[in-house]
C-alpha cells in the first residue's frame, strides 16, 4: 500500500478540494447510517415491552452527551406513545428512518459525485505525463524498448490503473470512514465486546494481504506479456509485405498464438486470485460474526452480560454493517495490487533518466556564423566504440559528405549533431560553443533533417509540409512545394494541399514522400541541413527529381550529407570515407579519385 499512497501524493493534490468534499459526505453518510440503525432499539423495546422506565427531559450538563441524547430521545418517544399510542410512535420512527435513509443515500451519491473529477483527472494527468516523457526521452531509450510495449504501457497499463486503482478510490475513501465510525460506535456501546472482535480481525487481514501480494506479481507478468503481444502485432503489421512474400503466415500465426496462450494462462491465474477476494472476505466476515454472536449471546443468556439484548442486537447490526465495507475494501485492495503492477510499468517510463538536458546557464544560439567542428569525438552504444576519434571541420556554407560501408558510423555522426545522443569523449561545437552548453531547442531550431525513410504523418499535404512551423501561410507552403518539385503532384490530388496522405504517407510513392519531406525542410529554412541517404531507395527518375530539389535546398546552407550513391555528392566541398568508426580518407571527389584508395574502390564498384 506504500506505493498506492505515494501515487495519491503525486497526483491527488490538484484535486484536494474534491477530496475534502468526498470525505465530508462520506462522514455524513456514515453518521446518518448509525443514527438510522439506532432507531431499531426503541422499536424493539416497545414491541417486546422490554423498557418500562419513565423518562423526564434532561438539559445539557445534566449528564454526558450520550446520556442526554439517549434520554431525551426516549422522552419524546414516550410522549408520543402516551398521547397518540404505540402504533403512531412506530410510524413516526419508521418515517424518521425513511428520511434519514434518504439523507444517507443522498450523501453517498454526493461523495461519489465529487470523486469522479479526481478519478478522471488523475488518469488524464498520467496519460499526459507519459506522452510528455516519451517526447522528452532521447532516441537511445527507444532503441532498447519495444514500440509495442511502450504503447501497451500507455494504453493497457493506464486503462488498468483507471479500472483497478481509480475505480477503487470510492471504496478506499468511503469504506475506511464507515468502518472507523462503526468501530467507534461499537466501542461506545460495549468496549469489552469490541476488544474481543479486534482480537479476531488481524488474522483475517493477514490472510487477505498474503493473497493480494501474490496477485500483484501475477498481474505484473500479465501486463509484461501484453506488451509482448502488442509488439508482435506492431511488427506483423509493419512487416506484412515480407510475411506474405516469404509465405510466413503460418510461422507468425503460430508465434502469435503461443504468446497469446501464455497471456491467457497468466490472466487466468490473475483473475482467479482477483475473484477470490469476495468469497474469502465474506467467509472470514461471516465466521467472525458467528463467533461474536455466540460469545455475546452466551453472555446475555447467562444473565452476566454488561449489555442488554436490544443493545446487543444494535451492536450486531452495526458490526454487520462493517462487513460489507470491509469486503469492498478487501476487493479494492486486490484491485489496487493489480493496478499497482501496471503503475510499476508506467513508472519505468516516467522514471527513466534523460541524459540530454539543458545546462543551467545556456549559451544563446540563434544563428550559424562560423561553422561546425567535431573534435576527437568518441561514442559507443555498448562495449565497442561506434565512433572512434573523429574530427571534422564544416565551415559555414560548406557541404561535407560521409561515405562508407553500412555500420561504419555515418548515421551516428549525424545523430550526434542535433544531440539525439551525447558524445562520450571529445566535443562537437557550433561557432565555438559546445553543444552541451546550448539549449536543445535552440540547437535543433538551426537544423533541418531529410532522412532515407521520409517520416510523414497521417494528415494533409499542408500540415505535413508546415509541420514545426506554427505560422506558415498557404503561399509559403506552396512555394516550398514548388522548390521541392512537389507542387504538381499535390495539385493533381483530389483536394490539393488538403488531401490526406495516409498512414506514413502510404498513398504516395517513395519519391513523392521524399519531396514532401524536402518541402518541409525548405519551409523551416534552417541554416544547417542533415541529409541521410535521401535518394538511396529511389528509382533513377525519382532520384533526379529529388536531387534537383535537394540542390535548391542546399544552396547557401551548411550541409552534412550521408550518401550511398556517390554520384550525388561529387560536388561536396569535403568527402570523408568512414570505416569501423574512423575516417580513413578525406578530400574532394577529384582528390580522392587521384589517391586511388578506399573512395576510388567504392566509386569503381558503383560504376561497375
Amino acid at each position: 500500500m506504500k506505493g498506492f499512497f505515494k501515487l495519491l501524493r503525486r497526483f491527488v493534490p490538484p484535486y484536494k478540494r474534491y477530496l475534502v468534499l468526498n470525505v465530508f459526505f462520506n462522514l455524513l453518510a456514515a453518521f446518518l447510517t448509525l443514527f438510522s440503525f439506532a432507531l431499531i432499539i426503541p422499536i424493539l423495546e416497545m414491541l417486546f415491552g422490554l423498557n418500562t422506565a419513565s423518562y423526564s427531559f434532561m438539559t445539557w450538563g445534566q449528564g454526558s452527551v450520550k446520556d442526554v441524547v439517549v434520554n431525551d430521545f426516549y422522552y419524546y418517544v414516550q410522549c408520543i406513545i402516551e398521547r397518540y399510542g404505540p402504533s403512531v410512535a412506530l410510524a413516526a420512527i419508521a418515517l424518521a428512518l425513511i428520511v434519514m435513509t434518504a439523507l444517507k443515500t443522498g450523501s453517498s451519491y454526493l461523495s461519489s459525485f465529487f470523486l469522479v473529477p479526481i478519478r478522471t483527472g488523475i488518469v488524464r494527468d498520467i496519460r499526459n505525463l507519459i506522452y510528455s516523457k516519451i517526447l522528452a526521452l532521447p532516441i537511445g531509450f527507444f532503441s532498447s524498448e519495444r514500440k509495442g510495449d511502450v504503447m501497451a504501457r500507455m494504453s493497457g497499463d493506464v486503462a488498468e490503473v483507471e479500472n483497478s486503482i481509480m475505480a477503487s478510490l470510492n471504496m478506499l475513501f468511503k469504506n475506511p470512514i464507515m468502518i472507523v465510525v462503526c468501530l467507534t460506535t461499537m466501542i461506545i456501546v460495549s468496549w469489552q465486546l469490541t476488544a474481543f472482535v479486534l482480537v479476531l480481525l488481524p488474522g483475517a487481514g493477514y490472510l487477505m494481504g498474503r493473497a493480494g501480494k501474490r496477485l500483484r506479481r501475477v498481474s505484473l507478468d500479465a501486463q509484461n506479456q501484453w506488451g509482448v503481444i502488442l509488439s508482435n502485432i506492431e511488427e506483423t503489421i509493419g512487416g506484412l509485405r515480407i510475411v506474405k512474400a516469404f509465405n510466413a503466415e503460418e510461422k507468425v500465426q503460430n508465434r502469435f498464438e503461443h504468446e497469446n496462450e501464455v497471456f491467457r494462462a497468466i490472466t487466468n491465474r490473475a483473475n482467479r486470485r482477483h475473484d477470490l477476494a469476495h468469497p474469502l472476505s465474506e467467509f472470514l466476515g461471516t465466521t467472525t460474526i458467528a463467533i461474536v454472536l455466540w460469545f455475546g449471546g452466551t453472555l446475555i443468556l447467562s444473565g452476566n452480560s454488561i449489555i442488554t439484548a436490544p443493545s446487543f442486537i444494535y451492536y450486531m447490526v452495526i458490526f454487520y454493517s462493517t462487513i460489507t465495507p470491509a469486503k469492498d475494501l478487501s476487493k479494492a485492495m486486490y484491485s489496487i495490487q493489480k493496478g499497482m503492477a501496471s503503475m510499476e510499468r508506467i513508472d519505468k517510463i516516467l522514471g527513466a533518466s534523460n541524459p540530454i538536458h539543458d545546462p543551467k546557464q545556456p549559451v544563446e544560439l540563434r544563428a550559424l556564423t562560423q561553422g561546425i567542428k567535431y573534435d576527437h569525438v568518441k561514442f559507443r552504444y555498448g562495449e565497442n566504440w561506434v565512433i572512434d576519434d573523429v574530427s571534422i571541420d564544416i565551415p559555414r556554407g560548406h557541404t561535407v559528405a560521409l561515405v562508407g560501408q553500412s555500420g561504419s558510423g555515418k548515421t551516428t555522426i549525424a545523430d550526434l549533431l542535433p544531440r539525439f545522443y551525447d558524445v562520450e569523449q571529445g566535443s562537437i561545437s557550433i561557432d565555438g560553443h559546445d553543444l552541451r552548453d546550448c539549449r536543445v531547442s535552440d540547437l535543433r531550431a538551426l537544423m533541418g533533417n531529410v532522412n532515407q525513410e521520409a517520416i510523414l504523418f497521417n494528415d494533409t499535404f499542408f500540415n505535413n509540409i508546415a509541420f514545426g512551423v506554427a505560422d506558415a501561410t498557404q503561399e509559403q507552403v506552396e512555394e516550398a512545394a514548388r522548390i521541392a518539385n512537389a507542387y504538381d503532384f499535390i495539385m493533381a490530388s483530389e483536394d490539393g494541399f488538403n488531401t490526406n496522405i495516409g498512414d506514413r504517407g502510404c498513398k504516395l510513392s517513395g519519391g513523392q514522400r521524399q519531396r514532401i519531406s524536402i518541402a518541409r525542410a525548405i519551409l523551416k529554412n534552417p541554416p544547417i541541413l542533415i541529409l541521410d541517404e535521401t535518394t538511396s531507395a529511389l528509382d533513377t527518375e525519382s532520384e533526379h527529381l529529388v536531387q534537383e530539389a535537394l540542390d535548391h535546398l542546399m544552396e547557401g546552407r551548411t550541409t552534412l550529407v550521408i550518401a550511398h550513391r556517390l554520384s550525388t555528392i561529387k560536388n561536396a566541398d569535403l568527402i570523408c570515407v568512414m570505416q569501423d568508426g574512423r575516417i580513413v580518407e578525406r578530400g574532394s571527389h577529384d582528390e580522392l579519385i587521384a589517391r586511388d584508395g578506399a573512395y576510388k574502390r567504392l566509386v569503381d564498384m558503383q560504376s561497375f
